[in-house]
């Protein structure tokens, strides 16, 4: 199942019932799990190690070496798990000596021509957007979604259940839950239709929006508004995440409009 006009380095191995088409470039020291599907024209390259039931529309490139100029050549890799759709000319650049390996879960759909940069994490079950931008060391929770064209700057971190605006981008931390956007981006309230699909009971999403009612009121440092989020609401997982998502960020999070 591997097309005459594809070329597949000797010491690249490939698993069982995998499809390469045409103009495919598998390079050494490459990894391919099972039932993988490669369309015409694409390209996996030095490092790069995928798992079982993926799909890699014409004009991937996986594993090219990272658009940053402290990379020297270090061995590196980028790291795909199962079940994901790359679909035209999306790219994942490998790690570098900051984190060693780029790295993406299951079930997430990368929609045309975005990118993933070096030293990022992405989840499972997120959706990307056509032409987003995910720069270097970001780190991305499941279930995330990114609509098209957002701009994510290196080191920022995106919570699970968000819903982030087409057109976007952030230099902060998205936490979980929320619709974001605007210009400049900004808290847009709960993703509620997001997590009534995702099965959250009431009593539960009623908890998060008490939770960011404290976080993002005024006149309150941001540690009295933590402490009186853990106090006042039931401290449910969620809550949990979003009080200690709060307390590590590094960039700060985004404001309300």
């Amino acid at each position: 199942m591997i097309s005459p006009l594809a070329f597949v380095h000797p010491e690249a191995k490939i698993g069982e019932n995998c499809e390469i088409g045409p103009f495919c470039y598998i390079d050494r020291n490459v990894e391919i799990g099972n039932n993988n599907v490669l369309m015409n024209s694409v390209t996996v390259l030095y490092g790069s190690r995928i798992g079982n039931g993926n799909r890699f529309f014409p004009g991937s490139v996986i594993g090219a070496i990272p658009q940053d100029l402290k990379f020297h050549g270090e061995e590196s890799t980028a790291e795909i798990g199962d079940n994901n759709t790359f679909r035209e000319n999306v790219t994942m650049n490998r790690g570098t000596a900051a984190k060693g390996r780029t790295v993406v879960g299951n079930g997430n759909l990368f929609m045309e021509g975005m990118h993933i940069a070096h030293d990022v994490f992405i989840g499972n079950s997120c959706i990307i957007g056509n032409s987003t931008k995910i720069a270097g060391e970001v780190t991305i929770d499941d279930f995330a979604i990114l609509s098209a064209n957002v701009l994510v700057h290196q080191f920022c971190r995106i919570g699970s259940y968000v819903m982030v605006g087409g057109g976007s981008r952030t230099s902060q931390d998205i936490p979980p839950f929320i619709m974001a956007g605007r210009e400049p981006i900004a808290f847009c309230g709960l993703n509620k239709v997001g997590l009534q699909r995702r099965g959250f009971a009431t009593d539960v999403v009623d908890s998060i929006h008490n939770a960011y009612r404290i976080l993002y009121q005024n006149g309150k440092l941001l540690k009295e508004r933590l402490e009186e989020a853990a106090q006042i609401t039931p401290m449910t997982k969620e809550v949990e995440y979003i009080i200690d998502f709060v307390k590590t960020s590094k960039r700060g999070i985004i404001q309300p409009s």
